[in-house]
């Protein structure tokens, strides 16, 4: 329903949109991309799952991860950062977290995970949450929080 919602959205304002995902591994582009069409607004998704990614392919400065670690504001901003250079897109969203079932850290449990929405324009929005359950609970969780707070973006 979330994806259907934004998926008309899109379309109807003409707007792109891309992804730069990390613990969700790329199921947020599936699940947009799940829908016949979707090619008239998703650009794309760099699965950027390692930090030496984030770096190469998204730009992320090295300093950003070894100060505030890859699950963070900091880095998740560059993410969007560096996915709108990237692509040219008007939307994009960016997602970094730790899935578990190991990674986690007494700052940043396992089901931590940063979000954030950006915009061409240079508009930005970062905030993070628990998400609770297993590995395949805390991806798709996440997915649905990315979805449902860009909805709330967009139809704003």
């Amino acid at each position: 329903m979330l994806a259907e919602k934004i998926h008309q959205r899109f379309i109807e304002k003409g707007w792109t949109l891309s992804l730069a995902e990390s613990c969700t591994g790329g199921s947020l582009a599936a699940r947009l991309t799940l829908l016949p069409g979707a090619s008239a607004y998703f650009l794309g998704s760099v699965v950027a799952y390692s930090n030496d990614l984030k770096i190469k392919a998204l730009h992320v400065p090295a300093e950003l991860i070894r100060d505030h670690g890859a699950v963070s504001r900091e880095v998740v901003i560059a993410m969007l950062d560096g996915i709108l250079a990237l692509t040219g897109s008007d939307f994009a969203l960016a997602v970094s977290g730790i899935a578990g079932p190991a990674g986690g850290s007494p700052d940043k449990p396992v089901g931590t995970v940063w979000g954030g929405i950006g915009k061409r324009d240079g508009w930005r929005h970062a905030w993070s949450w628990r998400e609770p359950g297993d590995r395949a609970a805390i991806i798709s969780g996440s997915v649905d929080r990315l979805l449902e707070e860009l909805l709330k973006i967009i139809l704003d």
